[in-house]
């Protein structure tokens, strides 16, 4: 099977609308907001993989002390990834809430 007709099935049949104007852009809202869910998640997907782990590992154990420059030079690309995570996380979140309010028949004048 292939990609689109998986996207196709996701969507309310065409018999269901009325004129095949408001069925055009039912079509073109909902495919519009499924390519942006999966560009939020798979920057998002980069993002976490480009941060580094949390945990010292073998480091712990031996005591290394690291200077106030090497602690904090870290920091502030860390806190930017972090922050990017995030954001892209929201906007996923976003965009799935407004493709689940976008399936509900009434909004396009449909009784089901």
């Amino acid at each position: 099977m292939n990609l689109l007709a998986m996207l196709n099935n996701l969507l309310i049949a065409e018999e269901a609308f009325g004129s095949p104007e408001s069925y055009t852009a039912y079509r073109a809202v909902s495919l519009t907001l499924i390519v942006c869910m999966g560009v939020a998640a798979l920057a998002a997907i980069v993002l976490v993989m480009l941060q580094p782990g949390n945990s010292q590992g073998i480091d712990a154990l031996g005591g290394s002390s690291e200077t106030f420059y090497g602690k904090n030079k870290g920091k502030s690309l860390e806190a930017k990834l972090k922050l990017w995570t995030v954001i892209c996380l929201v906007v996923l979140a976003l965009f799935a809430i407004a493709f689940f309010i976008v399936q509900i028949p009434g909004i396009w004048g449909l009784a089901f």
